[in-house]
């Protein structure tokens, strides 16, 4: 059922013309950097975009401009990520999944951080998501199961509204998302 439907997920991502992906980045970028929870936080991480992903490279650039501390993750042979800092300077390279990530750069927990910009293949209205299939993003915060109330990190999903799904039958260990930003919604 999951690959099934992360099957349909990226066929409705790629299915969007470029012109298409890069207004709707635009305008999901402007609603991640206006909101209230962004504009409070001081530590970041946000992932680094492939093709036919949501492009948050704008989301990036204001976080910066903003001096907040930003974070890319690093995919570890553990099956977990961990986060490093960049700046304007830092250096990228492809790992052996060709996501790229910061050669250099301070390391942060992944309970240290404010906000965590993930990106999704599928998602539902109960914030239900389906990433690549890994399960590094379920694993990094599993700490999170535990909480009653969604405090910290704040973990914010960014998709096109055609990766909506009806529904997501989430498996035990899955992770939801605080709040999920589409162009749509």
């Amino acid at each position: 059922m999951q690959n099934e439907i992360r099957k349909l997920g990226r066929t409705a991502r790629m299915s969007l013309s470029q012109d298409e992906r890069d207004k709707a980045s635009k305008t999901i970028a402007q609603k991640v950097t206006h909101s209230s929870w962004f504009q409070r936080s001081k530590t970041i991480a946000c992932y680094l975009p492939v093709p036919g992903e949501v492009d948050t490279w704008r989301i990036i650039a204001r976080a910066l401009r903003m001096k907040k501390r930003i974070f890319a993750p690093i995919v570890e042979k553990n099956g977990r990520m961990s986060f490093r800092q960049i700046t304007p300077e830092t250096a990228l390279h492809r790992n052996h999944h060709g996501l790229f990530e910061p050669r250099d750069g301070d390391w942060i927990e992944a309970r240290a951080l404010d906000v965590v910009i993930t990106p999704l293949v599928a998602f539902d209205g109960n914030n239900h998501r389906i990433g690549m299939g890994g399960g590094y993003f379920d694993r990094t915060f599993s700490f999170l199961s535990c909480r009653n109330s969604f405090l910290h990190p704040k973990l914010i999903g960014v998709a096109f509204a055609c990766q909506k799904m009806e529904k997501i039958p989430p498996n035990p260990w899955d992770i939801r998302v605080f709040s999920i930003i589409t162009e749509a919604s």
